[in-house]
This record gives structure tokens, sequence and C-alpha cells, in this order.
């Protein structure tokens, strides 16, 4: 069976990462409707820029319209939802019942997915959606394997499902924290992770909160393939170039490795490092194979320390001087090991023994962010290939 990697992308930057390092698909939100207020998000015409890069490439664009919506967020949703039909979007990912009869009296031709906003966890609610022409269900975070098992095999749906990034504290789209805490709706976009705030306990020094650890479903990829899971959704709109290059990268080589019969444990441990220092929060399976404990949850507190692993971006490669021409994110030095990957580029590791600057002047240090950094190198290096910082060794796991 075909699956799906689906990718988030906050804006049209992101979304071209997302593609290059293998995604099928990417969702995004428009400046109306969508769950992410505080990304950037898309206007109509970045809509229709994000769907020709897509369908040049075959691959696919889904736009969120899944806000709880209230009686004043239904001012020109029918034209909105027009607009996309006119786009070509190739679906929208909905939540609201009504948004759906939009759809359906007036005949707009757009493919409905219904949003893990609607917390589905069993078949008969899957039937419901179906039969009001959603196409694919995505299901609650909070499914377990028993209950992706059951929809399908009860419906034969095709099935999205979350399988990395952030967790809520409540039900999907059922938490009021924000609303009550900032006045902020979580629920039309304005959440404002009150769970992840560290509370005091009268009477003692001991920190808490209410965060869940992040998603992670590296080992269980596989598994879930062989149930028939359609499609793999990453979570992140807001996140950066390198977190959704990088976690991209490790799900597209994953379900590469299934495809081959050549996925070890080895790399699932390798990828699964990778994965917890990218994102600098711990994560587990959470629902999948049994109900959470205490080690998935961050109870009493918790470190979540940004490292400089990224180091920049490669603008280009100057085969004559065999340089490598990059754009520098985070501080490093002469002497310093480093790794470069990329969508054509495997992981291989670079020992910086002379670097230049723009001008050809030598560099010690390169310590002022976007500077333009050459590193002299054999290793053949792509357009928007990744140098990081060199933490893990594949040949340690084997």
């Amino acid at each position: 069976m075909e699956v799906e990697l689906l990718a988030p992308a906050g804006d049209l930057t992101r979304l071209k990462f997302a593609f290059k390092y293998g995604a099928d698909a990417v969702y995004i939100g428009g400046k109306d409707f969508s769950l992410r207020a505080n990304a950037k998000n898309f206007s109509l015409e970045e809509i229709k820029e994000a769907v020709r890069i897509a369908h040049e490439l075959g691959k696919k664009i889904y736009v969120t319209v899944n806000i709880v919506f209230h009686d004043e967020d239904l001012d020109n949703l029918k034209e909105y939802l027009i607009s996309l039909a006119n786009l070509k979007v190739d679906a929208v990912i909905v939540s609201d019942i009504y948004v759906m009869e939009v759809i359906n009296k007036n005949k707009i031709d757009l493919e409905m997915h219904l949003s893990t906003q609607a917390s589905t966890l069993n078949a008969k609610s899957a039937k419901f959606y179906l039969d009001r022409g959603v196409k694919r269900i995505v299901l609650a975070r909070e499914a377990s394997k028993e209950d992706i098992m059951n929809i399908k095999k009860e419906t034969g749906a095709d099935l999205e499902v979350f399988i990395h990034g952030a967790m809520c504290t409540s039900f999907s789209g059922k938490c009021v924290l924000s609303n009550c805490m900032t006045l902020r709706d979580s629920n039309r976009g304005g959440c404002a992770q009150v769970c992840r705030w560290i509370f005091d306990i009268t009477g003692t020094d001991i920190p808490y909160c209410i965060t869940p650890k992040d998603l992670n479903m590296v080992k269980y990829i596989e598994d879930m393939m062989s149930i028939g899971v359609n499609s793999f959704k990453i979570e992140g709109r807001m996140r950066s170039v390198y977190y959704v290059a990088t976690v991209i990268n490790v799900y597209r080589n994953i379900i590469d490795k299934i495809k081959t019969k050549t996925l070890s444990s080895a790399y699932i441990r390798y990828y699964q490092d990778i994965l917890i220092r990218c994102a600098a929060r711990d994560s587990k399976a959470q629902f999948y194979d049994k109900l959470p404990t205490a080690s998935e949850q961050y109870f009493l507190g918790r470190s979540e320390e940004a490292n400089q692993d990224f180091i920049g971006l490669v603008i280009d490669y100057d085969e004559d001087k065999k340089q490598i021409i990059l754009q520098m994110r985070n501080y490093f030095k002469i002497g310093d090991t480093l790794e470069i990957f990329g969508p054509k580029t495997k992981v291989q590791t670079i020992k910086v023994e002379k670097m230049y600057d723009e001008d050809d002047q030598d560099l010690q240090v390169a310590c002022h962010p976007q500077m333009i950094v050459k590193i002299p190198t054999n290793i053949r290096a792509c357009k928007d290939d990744i140098l990081r910082v060199k933490v893990f060794d594949i040949s340690d796991y084997l």
C-alpha cells in the first residue's frame, strides 16, 4: 500500500523545504479560518503559488479550515471556499458540520478531510462524517492501535494519523485553558500553551506543569503501515526550516527503508536520537500502544534547552575551488566537526580545517547569523543542503 508523508508549512519557504526533503503533501493555513493565528499563514495569492509548486512536483496541498466557528466567524466563508476550489487545492481540512454543508449545498469542488479537531476515535463517528462527503478521517491524537484498526475495518476509510510533534493536554480540539487564562481562544487559533507553564504548588517548592511530552512514532511506522494508515502527519506549522527538513528527512528515510526491508533496530535508535535533539523535548508514542502514564508527562517541570546544532544552509557549491558556500545560522569555528545532509546528499562528515568569509578572507570563527561562509571540501553539496553539528554517527549504532 502506498502511504503519504504529510508535512506542515507556515510559509512558502518551509513548504519548499518540506517537499525537497521528502514530503508527499503539505498542509497549510490561510489568513482566515485556520488554527495557527500566530503563524504567518498564506494569502490566497500564496496559496495559488503553493498549489503551483506542489502540482509541478506531482504533490498535494491541503488547506486548514478548521477553527471552531462562532457566528461572527462565518462571514465570507462560502466565498473563501469557492476561492480555494478555483485555486485547485487538493483538499480542505474541516471540523465544523456547517462547513461541510456549505461545500455540499453549493456543490463546491473541494475534497474534504475531517480535522483532528473533531476528536474522532470510533467507527460510528467516522461513518457519520463519511456520509456527509468527507473523504479522509484525520484521527484524534489520542487514537490507540485498536481504535485505528477498528475504524479501518468498519469503514475502509482513508485514515490520516499524527506521528510526530506536540500533543495537547486535553483531547484534540477540546482545550479551553488558553481562553480562561489569557482570553485567547485556543480553538480559533490563539492557543497560549498554558499547559506548558510552570505552576507553583502551594506550600512546596515543587514546580508543576500538565503538559504531555511530544509524540514520536518512529518505532511504530511499520506497524501502522501494516494496519492500513494512509497518511502520516507531522505537527508543526510554526516550526523552523531546520525542524521541518530534519523531521521530514528522518521519516522519509524510515518509510523508504520499510519499503525496501532495510530498516533495522539500529537505524530506529539513531533516528530517535536525531529527532529528540532536533526538538529539544522528550517524546513518546503516547496513546498508540497503551494509555499514557506519568512517564509520558512533564508533571514535575521540564528542561528544554535549545541547542545550536543548526549550522547553516548551503546556497551553492563552487566546483572550481571545491568549496561549500554557506549561509550560517549558529556559531562554529575551525576544528569543529560538522555533518551535511540533504535530499540528494547522504549524511557525511566535514572537519572544518579552513574557512573564508564572503571576500575570501580567512576566518577562525563564524559568529554572525546570516553571514556567508566558504568551507573547502570535496563533498559536492547541493543548494538547500543543511549543515549541523555532528553529534551522532550511525556506525556507533550498528
